[in-house]
């Protein structure tokens, strides 16, 4: 247990906002066939702010930690703000991840844009933060940092 510090032992121990959002404006789901680790992450908005985020992961406790603190940090902040969290913010609000496991903080990263990329086609809108975003981008990209036992 050495490789993971407390705050990622907290939340993957008790996670926060799990669960799916009945009704959800936009929902994202991201995995890695390679890794086993996959991610849904749903939001529900009002007046482009993220008023709620929940999140169902199948992984390690890496992928839930990382689901459970990027859930956190995107509820209250606008569509634009939660589009520029980053996976080094997801690392740095969890105090740090062992390098072998830093693509969960990729999904967790990727899995948020890919809510809000659903929550913009249902409802017609563009964000800056989306141009260029794939959500169909091959899942085995980060696949290289996975841990392989």
């Amino acid at each position: 247990m050495a490789m993971y510090n407390d705050k990622v032992m907290d939340h993957f121990m008790n996670p926060h906002n799990v669960g799916e959002l009945e009704n959800a404006d936009g929902s994202g789901t991201y995995g890695s066939p390679v890794c086993g680790d996959m991610m849904k992450i749903d939001i529900k908005v009002e007046d482009d702010v993220i008023k709620d985020a929940k999140f169902k992961t199948f992984g390690c406790g890496s992928a839930i930690a990382s689901s459970s603190v990027a859930t956190d940090m995107i509820i209250g902040l606008t569509v634009d703000e939660a589009l520029a969290v980053t996976n080094k913010q997801i690392i740095n609000e969890l105090g740090g991840l062992p390098a072998i496991k830093i693509h969960c903080s990729v999904l967790a990263d990727h899995a948020i844009k890919s809510a809000i990329y659903d929550y913009a086609q249902k409802n017609g809108k563009s964000y800056k933060g989306l141009e260029g975003f794939d959500p169909d981008a091959d899942e085995d990209d980060h696949h290289d940092s996975c841990e392989v036992e």
